[in-house]
């Protein structure tokens, strides 16, 4: 039977497209907050990196009512490093809000979403946002949206889309462009027609999909997701099945969702999203099943990650300085506990016990863990990013990734050129408004450390967006860093005159006053070889003076690196030290002498 009081949708799209202000400006029009009530901006986004970074990184639910039916709806990161996050939430859903910007058109990641929405077969809605965009082309975005579904082999049903024309931020929806609105209500009214109603059997045995996990510091592991059968109640024994596994367990308490809030409730039914406590052993793809008749539901299935890192526990001389948790045990936890709400990563331990390898999606999503980890009082070291590669039919194979660059047209040698050199293959160029879009097959190792050289090259005028393409053989090496490093031969706190004294070697990453140790980097040696200084020279006092002795030092501005620079920077024998309060680059072999020993044999052979 069919549930005609509830709907489930999950808006999807590509990043900045304006996913969570929609949900922002749904959640005001249905008096969820009160007429008094301070509300920041984009509320969905809790996280602290979201707000600082204007993303979305963990897949959100919340509730709203609209003439007596309840919407629940799931708001999706638009990055492709974390598409294991949308992945799993469309398990919840029945359909789509498609996002698409009015003057960008579809992306990489619009592209990704939808197929996997269409995949499972959920219906989509079309909105067309930011239509108060000077620069709007939405006639042209609606015919390229079209072209999209129909590359992607959507069925006729799919085909037939119904499409809103939205400002978000404004919080306005109409049906036509013509049309006159100073509301959501066009987009509520297609959504409740539109999106089918959850279907299915209110009275067979249960089962609840697990797509998310949370945790509580007081009630503990929370397993959210979708009633596809039956009915649950707070108190009830259940099984949670995996497989073959089946784990005795009894329901603590049941949520179901209120605007941002979970309410707890005696009782919920087939097409509920709900949040249950008391489920310890519940992990992300299980069902919460009947004790006397548990089937389990397929399982989730998530693309396997492209990228790796050794993160390591920090043996540098400044190990421990700075940070709470610093042992092998600490590292060990925090990595594995990450894996179990975190189902796009993979961890393993890396040949011996104080250093693990872990496989992400991409760089983002690595350092979103890293920055993370660092805030919660971690301190460790990682090594440089390296692709995963595998073996198909025989042959060596590369990810590859489908990359989407926007400049200016007098940036287009410099970055033509730059993407030859990484092997990149020139699919597609269009032409937007004095922009140049132009689309490429890359290799994934190519993309590291390209978005740095991208923003140098077009003076900051550079937009690029890549996502998954798929594996391919081989393309062939790919030039890392062409300069060296400088690397300081003694421990001590860098002076004014020992940097004026080496500055003129290339690039410094160090200020005065600054503590450094043997075998850090310090700076960017202009030629290819690293050198060796020493950034804590200080001047030998005389009788005798000098014709410019009372001369102040001029000091060039370092160059400071965040931490997705800093992963990018780094060649094979360098690392990434993390603390709390700093991010240091560093020699692998810290010993002068010994890295001198290395380089001759490594040569020898």
């Amino acid at each position: 039977m069919k549930r005609d009081d509830i709907r489930n949708v999950a808006i999807i799209a590509h990043v900045d497209h304006g996913k969570t202000t929609l949900v922002d400006a749904m959640l005001r029009q249905s008096n969820i907050f009160r007429s008094n009530e301070q509300v920041a901006e984009r509320v969905m986004d809790s996280n602290d990196l979201e707000r600082e970074r204007g993303i979305t990184i963990l897949s959100k639910n919340t509730a709203v009512m609209h003439n007596g039916k309840k919407i629940n709806i799931v708001d999706t990161p638009g990055h492709a490093d974390f598409g294991g996050e949308v992945e799993r939430v469309l398990n919840m859903v029945d359909g789509v809000l498609l996002l698409v910007d009015a003057f960008e058109g579809p992306m990489p990641q619009t592209k990704y979403v939808l197929r996997k929405a269409l995949a499972q077969n959920l219906q989509p809605i079309v909105v067309i946002n930011k239509i108060d965009r000077p620069d709007q082309r939405v006639d042209d975005v609606l015919d390229e949206v079209l072209e999209l579904f129909m590359e992607l082999e959507a069925n006729d049903q799919q085909l037939d889309f119904p499409v809103i024309y939205a400002t978000a931020r404004d919080g306005i929806a109409k049906l036509s462009m013509d049309d006159e609105s100073d509301n959501l209500e066009p987009l509520f009214n297609m959504l409740v027609e539109t999106i089918p109603a959850p279907d299915g059997s209110l009275d067979g045995p249960l089962q609840i999909m697990v797509t998310t996990l949370d945790y509580d510091d007081y009630v503990g592991r929370i397993a959210i997701g979708r009633i596809v059968r039956g009915r649950v109640q707070s108190g009830q024994n259940v099984v949670i099945a995996n497989g073959d596994s089946m784990n005795k367990a009894k329901i603590s308490r049941l949520y179901t969702y209120e605007g941002l809030k979970r309410t707890e409730v005696k009782e919920a039914m087939m097409g509920d999203i709900v949040a249950i406590t008391g489920l310890s052993d519940a992990n992300i793809g299980d069902t919460v099943a009947d004790p006397d008749q548990p089937e389990a539901l397929p399982t989730i299935k998530i693309d396997e990650p492209t990228l790796s890192m050794i993160f390591s526990v920090n043996n540098s001389p400044f190990a421990g300085k700075e940070g709470q948790f610093v042992t092998s045990r600490h590292l060990r936890d925090r990595l594995f506990r990450e894996v179990e709400t975190n189902v796009s990563l993979r961890v393993a331990e890396a040949g011996g016990p104080d250093a693990y390898e872990v496989c992400g999606r991409g760089e983002l999503h690595l350092a979103i863990l890293i920055e993370t980890m660092r805030r919660e009082g971690f301190e460790f070291q990682v090594g440089k990013p390296k692709v995963i590669f595998k073996h198909i039919n025989g042959k060596l194979c590369e990810p590859m990734e489908f990359l989407t660059i926007d400049v200016p047209q007098e940036f287009m040698g410099p970055v033509m050129e730059g993407l030859g050199a990484r092997r990149a293959e020139l699919v597609n160029m269009t032409e937007l408004a004095g922009y140049l879009r132009m689309e490429f097959i890359i290799p994934a190792r190519g993309l590291i450390g390209f978005r740095s050289e991208l923003l140098t090259s077009t003076k900051g005028n550079g937009i690029m967006n890549h996502v998954f393409h798929g594996h391919a053989p081989y393309k062939g090496d790919i030039p890392g860093r062409t300069r060296g490093a400088l690397v300081a031969f003694e421990a001590g706190e860098t002076t004014a005159y020992g940097i004026n004294s080496v500055q003129d070697r290339g690039v410094m990453f160090i200020s005065p006053g600054q503590a450094v140790y043997e075998g850090m980097i310090i700076g960017e040696n202009a030629r290819e070889s690293d050198m060796d200084i020493n950034p804590c020279k200080k001047k030998h006092v005389t009788n005798m003076r000098s014709s410019n002795t009372e001369e102040a030092v001029r000091l060039t501005t370092p160059r400071i690196h965040s931490l997705e620079q800093a992963l990018e920077y780094i060649n094979d024998d360098e690392q990434v030290e993390v603390t709390p309060k700093s991010i240091r680059l560093r020699k692998t072999i810290l010993d002068r002498h010994a890295r001198g020993r290395d380089r001759k044999n490594s040569q020898a052979n």
